[in-house]
């Protein structure tokens, strides 16, 4: 099988990450992203869970470019919101991707409940999708709570108001190893590492 692995994403910071994941792993494994290949329709994330998301977007690069692939679903489940904003994480202000946007409007809504129910956690679904059909998936948690400010540069996303359990800086403040080694999609993204040696290697 192609030594190609297509994540697909555009994001650089996930790339990043399963690149680094992924080289000690499986050497001679290239991860290629969604700029690395012929551009092709992408669907809307219409699923309800972050597995569906994740099949749904791993089958597609998979049937479009011919290459194993990846691709993960993620975002921020809030215990004061009832898992939102859930699966619509990155378009929780309405604009897709709009980080700051996204985090002012987290932040307004969580302004009266108190730090004790402030708790949550980031979740991360990564599926494996063979062009020969074979499918895998499977969902890691990061636990945590949600503070008042932004803290750190690191990382994306509601990464600088996610402070996770048992430290004290948050998700932006972490070096990227030490993000890598705790994250919910450095887990799933692990997790799924001996999957990807056995089918890449076969």
């Amino acid at each position: 099988m192609s030594t190609r692995l297509l994540l697909a994403t555009r994001n650089a910071g996930k790339l990043a990450e399963l690149q680094r994941l992924l080289a000690t792993a499986v050497p001679g494994v290239e991860v290629v992203g969604l700029r690395d290949v012929p551009e092709y329709p992408e669907a809307p994330e219409t699923g309800a869970t972050f597995e569906e998301n994740a099949l749904l977007k791993a089958r597609e690069a998979a049937r479009y470019t011919g290459l194993p692939a990846v691709a993960d679903d993620s975002g921020l489940a809030v215990d004061a919101l009832n898992g939102m904003p859930g699966v619509l994480s990155a378009r929780w202000s309405g604009r897709h991707g709009d980080d700051a946007a996204n985090t002012a409007l987290l932040l307004g809504q969580l302004a009266d409940v108190p730090d004790e129910r402030r708790g949550g956690a980031f979740v991360c679904a990564a599926a494996l999708v063979t062009p020969d059909g074979a499918e895998h998936v499977l969902e890691r948690q990061w636990r945590g709570t949600v503070v008042r400010e932004p803290r750190g540069t690191n990382g994306f996303g509601y990464d600088p108001v996610f402070l996770p359990a048992g430290l004290d800086r948050t998700s932006a403040e972490l070096e990227p190893a030490e993000k890598d080694a705790r994250s919910h999609r450095g887990q799933a993204f692990a997790a799924l590492v001996p999957v990807l040696a056995e089918v890449l290697t076969d």
